[in-house]
């Protein structure tokens, strides 16, 4: 597949492109997993952990970590303002983008993600290390949040009221309102269960292919674009239960698509359907 058709080619990298940057000093490489633990039974040579809990979630209020926060996590992980920041993990690269979204949050300036993530470097029997990597020592100075990628419930309130598209990327069960949230997840549920009235229902899981690489610019644009009608030119709010599968559906619009006005809601379904008053479809 040639990735130089999509908007942003450079945001994606190949697994020969890490294998071969592995010990690049200039280059850190990130692993953030849905499951947590995987990074400890192997890992790609040099390679840090990102735990999505432990790590990036505030630990009083539902928010993420603040930017001082941010500063001296990628202090502790070696990160420097000019590092090249390539982020892999499991599942379609689910957490990966999830992980580079908040990164740019915070103004991290070279973001990239492995293409094919964990299952390709496993499938091409590349090899995986369970050392812990010597870190450098860095200084790190973040921006304040940039909230242009980032919508609120006030923000999708106007977004429904003014007919803009709303995407839900959950499945096709939660969205009818069959479920309130997948198996396994009983944490991440709501009062209620259905979707944002309007909102176009997009699985997250469909802008990837079997061996987990994203679907070439063509198929994406069918997709997004003939079979479900958004156009480039459109200002989108991306949800899901709590915005880790809607950071996937961001990248892609945002990077793979070149929708310059794309925002992820991560108070997503978890905030909505437990909301007093607000409109909600079956």
């Amino acid at each position: 597949m040639n990735t130089e058709d999509y908007a942003h080619p450079d945001v994606l990298v190949s697994t020969d492109w890490v294998a071969e940057h592995a010990n690049d000093p200039s280059v850190r490489i990130v692993e953030a997993d849905e499951d947590v633990g995987l990074y400890d039974t192997g890992h790609i040579q040099g390679a840090v952990k990102l735990d999505w809990q432990e790590d990036l979630q505030a630990p009083i209020i539902r928010d993420f970590i603040n930017k001082d926060e941010f500063d001296k996590l990628m202090v502790a992980k070696g990160i420097a303002n000019d590092t090249t920041v390539v982020f892999y993990g499991d599942k379609n690269n689910w957490w990966a983008c999830y992980t580079l979204w908040l990164f740019k949050l915070f103004g991290h300036a070279d973001c990239r993600v492995m293409n094919g993530g964990r299952a390709k470097w496993i499938a091409e029997e590349k090899p995986l290390v369970t050392d812990i990597p010597s870190l450098p020592t860095t200084n790190y100075q973040g921006s304040s949040e940039d909230t242009s990628i980032r919508a609120f419930r006030k923000d999708t309130e106007a977004q429904l009221e003014s007919k803009k598209p709303l995407v839900d990327v959950r499945s096709p069960a939660e969205y009818a309102g069959e479920i309130i949230a997948m198996e396994g997840y009983p944490q991440e549920g709501a009062q209620r269960a259905g979707h944002i009235p309007g909102a176009l229902s997009i699985p997250w899981s469909q802008a990837a292919n079997p061996d987990e690489t994203f679907k070439s610019i063509t198929d994406l644009r069918k997709l997004y674009e003939e079979e479900n009608g958004l156009k480039p030119s459109d200002e989108v709010i991306s949800y899901c239960r709590i915005g880790e599968r809607s950071g996937h559906t961001w990248f892609v619009l945002k990077y793979l698509l070149g929708y310059d006005n794309v925002k992820n809601y991560d108070g997503s379904w978890t905030e909505w359907g437990s909301l007093v008053r607000a409109p909600i479809e079956k």
